[in-house]
């Protein structure tokens, strides 16, 4: 069964796979210790955060393992927030951050701190003189990832750290999604990874904190990493992260230009295929691995059971399901269509043939989830009523959609249709179906209950 979501987590690489059977053996002993059990542990991790540094492109001493990508985060926001707190409480992120990142910020809201949020364009990519104008007086640090977790599009990090350090502010980097590429270029301050994410095993996350960086660590003390990430070390874990590291590291040039050959072709077939379906992100700085697209008429949690049905593990950037029943924030500050989004991610060593079948299969599954959902088959003839109401109160994404689409070809060229709807999605869906559409978004206005969006037919 093709597996297409190596940006939630890769599969064990062969090399990490090695290097934890053999630790387990050898790296059990507390590396604090000075008899031979405990040197021996204790040369292993220091071995494994030498190649980690080295793959990062920072100091062995300016490194530590924690318990996951998510705590370093964490870890790192919440150090150097401490440690500049003289300066002032400003935060700076982008509005694609990873969550991690955002509830970070929304604690440090929540404790009388500010956060600032830098929006994006509709390829995801925030522009650097906006980043630039954010960093005003009292910003304590700003935050960039590296590339997008969802759609894949890379941050201009090397611009916004320079534009940081002219002001004074630290810029920590979420490097979770770009690590097994290469090294992140730029004059950031402090930088977060995710061993899963790379062929490593879970429960492994780096953080880098530069010399001379203010840093604080918060929480109990402890003698542990620095005193940055308190408790045991998990040097089995630790010494096959870095041996992952290293392996996708050196095939990482020759692997990338043979997934971005094979993204490529998924961006360009998908909607040949798939009828009013939008490939979302950057087509040209992104990852090389990752390529994620939208479908009208199409409900996302459905979708992506009916391709594992059909043999294709694949995730979706889009939360408008019915565990959440909002929109992707990703999608949302991006501006694109959040309903039967997709995201597919090629793990290393993806065959061609795995990416032909999925574009064999995918136009029937799309199809499939529509007819179920009564999607439009095709454009109606124009009509004579000047004006609809559509009542989609109670329905959740894509339905609204899908009875605007429906209608529309009911009002004559000029007329428009009234959706009243409750779904915080349609606010983002309903713009995005007129842009692909070709129809003129009105706008929106309060109801009785939720909201009535008006869309006037152009065509």
């Amino acid at each position: 069964m093709p597996y297409f979501d190596a940006a939630s987590s890769a599969p064990l690489h062969p090399v990490a796979r090695q290097a934890l059977q053999a630790s387990l053996d050898e790296g059990w002993a507390d590396p604090s210790r000075l008899y031979r059990e405990g040197r021996r542990a204790r040369m292993l991790l220091d071995a494994a955060r030498e190649a980690a540094a080295e793959a990062v492109g920072c100091r062995p001493d300016e490194l530590v393992f924690t318990s996951s990508g998510t705590r370093a985060v964490h870890s790192g926001i919440a150090g150097a927030l401490a440690g500049r707190r003289r300066v002032g409480t400003g935060l700076v992120v982008s509005a694609v951050e990873h969550s991690s990142v955002l509830h970070s910020a929304a604690l440090h809201r929540e404790r009388g701190g500010s956060v600032t949020e830098v929006p994006v364009d509709r390829t995801g990519r925030v522009d650097v003189s906006a980043y630039r104008a954010a960093l005003g007086e009292g910003t304590a640090l700003a935050c960039l990832q590296s590339a997008n977790h969802e759609v894949g599009t890379e941050q201009p990090v090397a611009e916004v750290a320079s534009a940081c350090r002219v002001a004074g502010v630290p810029l920590l980097v979420d490097a979770a999604q770009s690590l097994p590429w290469g090294p992140v270029d730029g004059d950031w301050s402090l930088l977060t990874g995710s061993a899963h994410k790379w062929g490593g095993p879970a429960g492994v996350g780096l953080l880098v904190v530069r010399k001379g960086v203010r840093f604080a660590p918060q929480g109990p003390a402890d003698e542990r990493e620095s005193g940055r990430a308190p408790g045991f070390e998990n040097i089995p874990s630790i010494v096959a992260a870095a041996a992952a590291l290293r392996a996708v590291r050196a095939e990482a040039a020759q692997e990338a230009g043979r997934l971005r050959e094979l993204t490529e072709l998924l961006r360009g077939r998908v909607p040949e295929l798939v009828p009013d379906t939008e490939v979302v992100g950057d087509p040209e700085r992104r990852l090389p691995h990752l390529v994620t697209f939208s479908c009208l008429y199409v409900d996302g949690e459905t979708l992506l059971h009916e391709l594992d049905r059909a043999g294709f593990s694949v995730s979706s950037g889009s939360s408008c399901t019915s565990s959440t029943l909002t929109p992707s924030h990703v999608l949302r500050a991006m501006g694109v269509l959040s309903e039967g989004n997709v995201r597919v991610s090629l793990p290393t060593g993806t065959p061609t043939d795995d990416v032909d079948r999925f574009l064999r299969v995918l136009p029937e599954a799309v199809s499939a989830v529509r007819a179920r959902l009564g999607a439009p088959r095709a454009a109606a003839e124009p009509g004579e009523v000047g004006s609809l109401v559509v009542d989609s109160l109670g329905k959740r994404c894509p339905i609204p959609v899908i009875e605007l689409a429906k209608v529309i070809g009911d009002v004559p060229v000029g007329g428009t249709v009234t959706v009243l709807s409750d779904d915080e999605a349609a606010r983002l869906d309903i713009p995005a179906w007129c842009e692909m559409r070709g129809q003129e978004y009105v706008g929106e206005e309060p109801a009785d209950r939720g909201r009535a969006y008006v869309v006037r037919r152009v065509s």
